[in-house]
């Protein structure tokens, strides 16, 4: 979906631009491609720099509760050093290298609610605008979708997917968020788990996977939350589902305190927040668990061509808070 509009710093008659992405989903630390298309004005500009944002609607917790805002993650200068004549049409090809630790928006095709933008910047003449919005789609790592599947395999089914700001202590986290997919339990561990977070924070060299679980209480305890992390690679063969079922005994059949030890291969961080955001609008969205895998539905009365017109309200909407 591409939003396109005058750029309002210059006013009537300045250049237009049109971002247009290679269609197909990217993936986190891959490729990011497409065209900036401009159109000159009614008189000559001098293009300084043409400039592409990542940005992302995350929440953010504080002491006065919860709210939602933009932050942006990641700039790439793309063109510039030229005159665009008036009326004159031209087209700026890139190819870029997205984060490693890019949020994951969909899941076989369907949206997870996660809402992820690249906005084009102009700098003509020292003005600059924001003249451009695309959706960012990006597909899981193939290891990100082999767990996510022994998860489905194993009973667990999605909630939501969203990005808290802030960050895990003690993992290698670059981002100033990070992503959490929250879980229903599998029947087997309903008893024990109201939910399992999963986070995953990919690397050139592998993904380390934080997975945090809010336990029920027993008839003496109180219910609190137990975290632990577990680093893969890209390309390891495993028996996932195996794999997952043990991460999940470890943290659920723990005794003791929210963060006990639970052997030499996990690490148990907890959660640093911060930040000031403005609010936004909210966007509710639940995968339920296939008998094959992974399937996923749309809770809310949210469809996914609505999530994907929310992806301009909100940004717009952001832009406007601004100005």
């Amino acid at each position: 979906m591409v939003f396109k509009r005058l750029l309002g710093s210059l006013g009537v008659g300045g250049p237009t631009v049109d971002t247009v992405l290679d269609p197909g989903a990217s993936r986190p630390g891959g490729t990011l491609a497409g065209q900036v298309h401009l159109e000159g004005g009614q008189t000559d500009f001098d293009i300084e720099h043409i400039t592409l944002e990542l940005v992302a609607r995350v929440e953010a917790e504080h002491a006065e509760g919860e709210s939602e805002g933009v932050v942006a993650f990641e700039r790439f200068t793309v063109g510039g050093g030229f005159r665009l004549a008036a009326g004159q049409p031209h087209s700026v090809p890139f190819t870029v290298t997205l984060p490693w630790e890019t949020p994951v928006t969909e899941l076989h095709g369907q949206h997870l609610g996660v809402v992820l933008g690249v906005r084009t910047e102009l700098a003509v003449a020292g003005a600059r605008d924001k003249g451009d919005l695309d959706q960012l789609s990006i597909a899981p790592l193939p290891v990100q979708e082999a767990i996510l599947e022994a998860f489905g395999q194993l009973g667990f089914g999605f909630r939501s997917a969203d990005l808290e700001y802030g960050h895990i202590a003690g993992t290698g986290q670059r981002l100033p968020f990070y992503q959490e997919v929250e879980l229903t339990p599998a029947p087997r561990y309903a008893h024990q788990v109201n939910e399992i977070e999963v986070t995953f924070l990919a690397n050139p060299g592998g993904v380390e996977v934080v997975l945090e679980a809010d336990k029920r209480g027993g008839l003496f305890s109180g219910g609190h939350d137990a975290l632990t992390r577990f680093t893969v690679g890209h390309h390891d063969s495993r028996d996932w589902t195996a794999e997952v079922d043990a991460w999940v005994r470890q943290l659920t059949e723990r005794h003791g305190g929210a963060h006990a030890h639970t052997g030499p291969y996990a690490v148990h961080d907890h959660h640093d927040h911060g930040g000031d955001h403005r609010g936004g609008p909210g966007m509710g969205t639940a995968v339920a668990a296939g008998a094959a895998g992974l399937a996923v539905g749309v809770a809310g009365g949210m469809v996914a061509a609505e999530v994907v017109d929310e992806v301009g309200d909100f940004f717009e909407g952001d832009e406007e808070d601004e100005g």
